[in-house]
């Protein structure tokens, strides 16, 4: 087969490819380190050395405004339908570069430290124990409705201290959203994405106001709280910033557990391991973060003059889009890249990014999946699934429809 033909199987909108794309990944990883995707207007590449050089390469930039205007790079302006969307990622730390980024995330550093975070460890086993053993008396259940989707809202509204009330207005919002990440989307996702963001915008902003009137110690408190030398965040970052820990915390956190497990449950003797206490929790959560990632595509813009990735060299403007799923099994940098090892336990994987972008939740999220799994194996000592689950229509952000468990 030729590189052409095999790239046109690289087909996002394809469900054969969506349901498993590890083959074509994996085939194109061998292939070749660099592709030109002719659909998405940008450069691909599919090894971890190269992935990981483009996440940590300062002229690579995970947007370019800050150097350059649209017109000056040939590109269009940003559609102004879609204006409060471009508002809520104005101030995202995903977002930004230096020195915006570096202002925010230093700030934002100074409230999400690792006390703050191992402080949260009681809150969120009482959540998981309350949710696992409603799941436990009905004795099969769907781990996603059941389990995972409310127990990462839970621990989202706990951190920010928003009311156990509107988590259904963060899972809607986020869902809604978070669809604006794939390669292909339509003028119907774009529009209910942007009504999403304005919604959140508005509730947020009145959320802030209420905490600067009762401050509640709470994650808005301390970024309203927040000071370094005198310099604060303002209501819009604050908002931005919010967000992104609303859709990375969930939907990240949901569908690694969701992913992972259902590749625990394919892999006979590996939740044995989990179960015996042969593979504790914290690692088997590293092998569930390489394996079968949440997200798959993560994407940088060239800044500079000069750069040369995986022999291609790149010009100022163009597009990078690292695909994370055939990086974390490439056998140059994992050994038996292509087996499911739960005891594995490498935690220099690329599963929460790299670079100045680094996840600031990963301590947090690695703790939430770590309860979760504890959690299971010490109620679930039979676990099995109940039928093989399907994936949603998405390639970016990879993800279950619903994963049915009994025990």
């Amino acid at each position: 087969m030729s590189l052409d033909e095999l790239i046109a199987r690289f087909d996002v909108d394809d469900p054969a490819f969506i349901a498993d794309p590890y083959p074509v990944l994996d085939e194109l990883r061998e292939a070749t380190p660099i592709f030109w995707n002719e659909a998405a207007g940008h450069w691909t590449l599919t090894r971890f050395s190269d992935v990981q050089e483009a996440l940590r390469d300062r002229r690579l930039g995970r947007s370019y405004s800050h150097l350059y205007s649209h017109a000056s790079l040939g590109r269009p302006e940003p559609d102004a339908r879609w204006a409060a969307f471009q508002q809520h990622e104005r101030w995202s730390l995903l977002c930004l570069e230096p020195p915006d980024h570096t202002r925010i995330r230093r700030l934002v550093a100074k409230v999400f430290t690792p006390r703050a975070v191992a402080a949260m460890r009681p809150a969120l086993e009482s959540f998981a124990d309350e949710l696992l053993d409603t799941c436990r008396a009905r004795g099969e259940f769907e781990l996603l409705r059941d389990y995972a989707q409310p127990y990462s809202v839970a621990v989202i509204c706990s951190m920010l201290g928003v009311p156990r009330a509107d988590t259904q207005l963060l899972l809607d919002w986020s869902h809604a959203i978070v669809k604006m990440y794939e390669l292909s989307t339509t003028d119907a996702v774009r529009s209910a994405a942007n009504t999403a963001a304005a919604e959140y915008i508005e509730y947020t902003k009145a959320l802030i106001a209420d905490k600067r009137r009762a401050p509640d110690g709470l994650l808005i408190s301390e970024l309203v709280r927040v000071e370094d030398e005198g310099d604060t965040l303002t209501e819009d970052e604050i908002v931005s910033t919010t967000m992104v820990l609303v859709e990375a915390g969930h939907e990240a956190t949901v569908n690694t557990l969701g992913n992972g497990m259902r590749a625990i449950m394919r892999h006979p003797g590996s939740w044995q391991r989990v179960v015996s206490g042969d593979v504790p929790a914290r690692v088997a959560v590293e092998e569930m973060l390489r394996w079968d990632p949440p997200l798959h595509l993560f994407e940088r813009w060239v800044l500079e003059e000069g750069v040369e990735i995986a022999g291609q060299r790149l010009e100022i403007g163009q597009e990078v889009a690292m695909l994370f799923g055939a990086a974390q099994r490439d056998p140059r940098r994992f050994d038996d890249a292509r087996r499911f090892d739960i005891g594995r336990g490498d935690t220099a994987h690329i599963g929460f990014g790299g670079g100045i972008h680094f996840c600031v939740g990963a301590p947090l999220a690695r703790q939430e999946i770590e309860v979760s799994v504890a959690g299971l194996a010490a109620r679930f000592p039979a676990l099995e699934m109940v039928a093989e689950p399907t994936y949603e229509p998405n390639f970016v952000i990879r993800g279950l429809t619903a994963l049915r468990l009994r025990g």
